[in-house]
């Protein structure tokens, strides 16, 4: 650790956000007693919520701090009528901006199933799969594809006649995310739950769409790289029921952004749905993590929502300031963090609404905080 410790900017943003970053703040808390913290957690606004009120999304001080922190912790953003005046949700400045603007390339989503997580399918709460044959890694385009500006409508006498998204995928975005896959990867310390193997999964549609034909012409020449990684192939459509289907075969998938948006959702129902779904938004230099389930208006103020997906936000930012700082300290950190989620999920009673469970948000995060208390440091 830094002798000065590690700064943190968290932005709790709208509706649930600031309910589960409040939770986050807690185990951070429980992390750090017994000793001088070794991170400094500094809460700044921003948001739709905020731009109603404020007129701005968030405050030149709150974008400087973003850019000077060592990590972010995000929330979410968007509240209903909140809406920019080209038509954006307040907030991307939180969210799209500052993937832009710290050039967060990579979208990291780890997808693992707990013991003690249950599935909700045709709505009954029940398991389906083996927790053992659940853990695989999903890594995402974040900043290129169909979500750049290159968008627009044509409209004549008051009436859009056509909009038209354009899709850019470059040589440079499809390289770095891919070998940022393979690093992922040659990192971790097992392979598919099916086999062992340590292999990366391209996911495409090569078959149709010339970008997505470079995109794959790209993973092979960096897959050459890494001649111990196994290289595998998909496309799109069809892995939408293969990852549904046979989770166990999957360790790491790389893919382009608006696909990467989709299936990254999709693998969140393996893991027991969106309230154990985290993300890291990660560069070179940077990274920002949050969870993925969005600031769920109808939910905000009735400590109800899940606030897993935020632990599990924390968990992965501990990891990678350590694997950015060489912090064998954090990284024990964050082993503590994980077995203190993975022996209160095993116990049960900390099931929130939609594990029909009773839990409410801050009891869920009271009973992290103790297990975390209980770990030894």
């Amino acid at each position: 650790m830094r002798a000065a410790g590690y700064t943190i900017a968290a932005f709790p943003g709208d509706g649930t956000g600031p309910e589960v970053v409040r939770e986050g703040q807690k185990v951070l808390d429980a992390l750090a007693e017994g000793g001088p913290a070794p991170w400094t957690v500094t809460t700044y606004p921003g948001g739709g919520q905020y731009y109603l009120a404020k007129g701005r999304e968030w405050d030149p001080e709150s974008e400087a701090a973003a850019h000077a922190a060592d990590a972010i912790l995000l929330g979410a953003v968007g509240w209903p009528g909140a809406t920019l005046p080209n038509g954006d949700i307040a907030g991307r400045a939180l969210v799209l901006g500052l993937r832009e603007g710290l050039d967060l390339y990579s979208n990291v989503r780890p997808c693992r199933l707990y013991p003690g997580v249950k599935h909700r399918i045709s709505g009954e709460y029940r398991s389906v799969w083996s927790p053992d044959r659940v853990d695989m890694v999903i890594v995402r385009e974040n900043t290129e594809d169909l979500y750049t500006p290159a968008r627009g409508r044509l409209s004549r006498g008051g009436e859009t006649e056509v909009a038209v998204d354009t899709r850019l995928i470059t040589r440079k975005g499809s390289e770095r995310v891919v070998r940022r896959a393979f690093e992922i990867a040659t990192a971790r310390n097992r392979g598919a739950p099916d086999d062992g193997v340590k292999r990366v999964t391209c996911v495409d549609k090569s078959n149709v769409l010339e970008g997505c034909r470079f995109f794959r012409e790209t993973f092979d020449r960096v897959a050459a790289e890494f001649p111990r990684i196994e290289r595998d192939y998909a496309y799109v459509d069809a892995f939408t029921q293969w990852l549904i289907r046979n989770p166990e075969r999957y360790n790491v998938v790389v893919t382009t952004n608006m696909m990467g948006d989709i299936v990254t959702d999709l693998a969140a129902v393996l893991q027991g749905g969106m309230g154990f779904a985290s993300g890291g938004n990660i560069g070179d230099a940077h990274g920002m993590f949050e969870p993925v389930h969005g600031s769920a208006p109808k939910y905000a103020g009735k400590n109800q929502v899940n606030p897993y997906a935020t632990f599990f936000a924390v968990e992965q930012m501990l990891r990678w300031l350590a694997d950015r700082h060489h912090d064998d300290g954090l990284r024990r950190q964050a082993d503590r963090l994980e077995r203190a989620l993975a022996r209160t999920l095993a116990d049960g009673g900390s099931g929130t609404y939609d594990q029909g469970g009773s839990a409410t948000t801050r009891e869920a995060g009271d009973r992290v905080a103790a297990a975390v208390r209980s770990e030894a440091r």
